[in-house]
């Protein structure tokens, strides 16, 4: 029975090996996008350090081949842009504390409750053939959770009236913001201009 468990729990692991790997995106937008605009040209607003910044650069881009898709055309002449985009983004880390459940063999030599096999708690005999199966105890768990998020601000130039303001956050354990970037900007345009006003949770496959 013991060695059917053990198979049972190699082709678990196996399986789930195989399975693809997702991130999840929080993402809320408030528009007051023009049914009728028809000049899509766009500057990026830059400013201070972000003019000489390699990440913001890379993070300019992947908003750019977003804004493009949808339409969207970076203006040669800032003074003739009809929209301007402003960047932003952010990556905190807090220490996390948790009770987690922990599986546990009783036949492992460690496990607390049982002597050496040879010896046990089964009475005067040991029964080769009796296993009470695995156990379940609770263990305190600590570890950091990162949490990323991104800003997206599209303006008129002319007035500086808000048209389209997205926030996405996305938690998890991968420490690296350029890692999670992509599937942030894919997030923050969405079917877009989305619904305003409404909380979404957005789940991506993670590409290899």
């Amino acid at each position: 029975m013991r060695r059917g468990l053990l198979l049972l729990l190699a082709l678990s692991s196996l399986l789930l090996s195989g399975c693809a790997s997702f991130i999840r995106n929080d993402v809320i937008a408030f528009h007051e996008w023009p049914a009728d605009l028809q000049n899509k040209t766009y500057i990026f607003d830059r400013k201070g350090e972000k003019e000489n910044d390699l990440e913001y650069r890379s993070y300019e881009n992947l908003v750019r081949n977003e804004l493009g898709r949808l339409g969207f055309a970076e203006a040669q002449d800032p003074r003739g842009a009809n929209l301007k985009v402003v960047v932003n983004y952010r990556i905190d880390v807090r220490d996390v504390q948790t009770v987690q459940p922990v599986i546990v063999d009783p036949y492992w030599p460690s496990y607390p409750y049982y002597g050496p096999r040879w010896r046990g708690y089964y009475g005067p005999y040991y029964d080769p053939f009796w296993y009470p199966g695995p156990v379940t105890q609770y263990q305190e768990v600590h570890y950091q959770l990162f949490q990323r998020q991104l800003n997206v601000l599209i303006t008129r130039s002319k007035d500086g009236k808000k048209l389209y303001d997205v926030t996405v956050n996305s938690d998890g354990s991968n420490s690296s913001l350029a890692f999670a970037m992509p599937y942030m900007v894919r997030s923050a345009f969405s079917d877009f201009p989305g619904p305003n006003g409404v909380p979404r949770r957005l789940k991506l496959e993670i590409k290899e």
